[in-house]
């Protein structure tokens, strides 16, 4: 089994390569959406949320109130580190879980580890991944979609990007760094062209 880590910072286009390899048939193992699973209701991760930050980032039906969340965590570096300490290792716990899964399931498949702070969670398990993917776009690029196609407000996209880590950081763990400055059908082309990398592997 060959297993590939992807990351990217903040609207880099991550979420479109990770898309486009699971079409060509990778199994994709999503860590955002492992970060939801280790907050839900009934959790210890949620718990110890509430424990660190207060009654006011949980919803009125129990739920994780992630804008409260957010409004906290992503100007307050001390607060952010604090929600990594307990997010992190759940979320590699998981990731463990379902990296076995899939290897029982297909010994031959290639896995994707889809995940956006790959460097900013490193200290909490050893890389070791068959390859290492980054994709990048320039910090204005990445603003410009934040504010045009998340209607976000360019304080909290220049917050939210500084937020993780940069590119020079990501760089230095990167294997392949695939270019999203240009137009979809461009990111797809290296995407493809990366896939048949990994076949021949």
């Amino acid at each position: 089994m060959l297993i590939i880590a992807l990351t990217g910072g903040i609207a880099s286009g991550k979420s479109t390569v990770s898309a486009r390899l699971a079409e060509h048939g990778a199994v994709i193992v999503d860590a955002d959406r492992l970060a939801r699973e280790v907050v839900e209701p009934g959790t210890k991760g949620l718990e110890a949320v509430r424990a660190r930050f207060g009654d006011g980032v949980i919803s009125g039906d129990g739920t994780l109130d992630r804008a409260a969340l957010g409004a906290i965590v992503f100007h307050d570096s001390e607060a952010l580190r604090d929600l990594n300490a307990i997010t992190h290792p759940a979320v590699w716990e998981a990731v463990q879980d379902r990296l076995s899964r899939a290897k029982a399931s297909d010994p031959d498949a290639i896995v994707v580890y889809d995940v956006p702070l790959l460097v900013e969670a490193s200290a909490d398990r050893p890389l070791r991944f068959d390859g290492i993917v980054v994709v990048e776009a320039e910090r204005d690029e990445r603003v410009r979609r934040l504010i045009q196609d998340r209607g976000m407000a360019e304080a909290d996209a220049v917050s939210r990007i500084a937020s993780q880590a940069d590119d020079e950081q990501r760089r230095a763990v990167a294997d392949v760094i695939l270019d999203n400055n240009g137009d979809r059908d461009a990111l797809i082309r290296q995407v493809d062209a990366l896939w048949e990398q990994l076949l021949a592997r």
